[in-house]
């Protein structure tokens, strides 16, 4: 049974549009695209939509968030090294009424010290760090199974 109007948001930072060209030894070789596509497969057996969006600007994450939040159902959010300094965007998560996930594909704790504080911790749900692109489908699965699960409205 699928709840009408579900949706996911899915939000990816500063460099994840480069994803499967950077690093590939710290981040894989899966593409945004490939990504986002996992993410729908999720969404779409739980009878939900997915709405992605990636910038390089931490004010166009926040007028997406600002715009779309309010009419979503959760939200799965790799902010990339925004999570490290993003106090504006760790504001706007704060406002938002929903439940969040924070992904970062790479162990953040076991790589460079600045690395090792998430300034978001205090506004989000739960994080998932270390998993590689597979922690989007676990970020998505969890909040349409437990954060906002069928029969519920919000």
């Amino acid at each position: 049974m699928s709840v009408p109007g579900k949706v996911l948001l899915l939000v990816n930072g500063p460099n994840l549009n480069r994803l499967g060209q950077r690093d590939r030894a710290v981040y894989g070789s899966e593409t945004l695209s490939d990504i986002v596509r996992r993410v729908e497969a999720v969404a779409h057996r739980h009878g939900a939509s997915v709405r992605a969006f990636q910038s390089n600007h931490e004010g166009a994450i926040i007028d997406f968030l600002q715009q779309e939040g309010p009419n979503a159902d959760g939200l799965v959010i790799n902010p990339g090294a925004l999570g490290h300094y993003g106090y504006a965007l760790r504001d706007c998560l704060a406002d938002l009424c929903l439940p969040i996930v924070e992904v970062h594909i790479s162990n953040v704790h076991k790589r460079e010290p600045f690395r090792h504080q998430l300034v978001l911790s205090g506004v989000v749900t739960g994080q998932i760090v270390g998993l590689g692109a597979a922690g989007y489908e676990l970020a998505a699965a969890y909040l349409l199974r437990q954060a906002m699960p069928e029969g519920e409205t919000s």
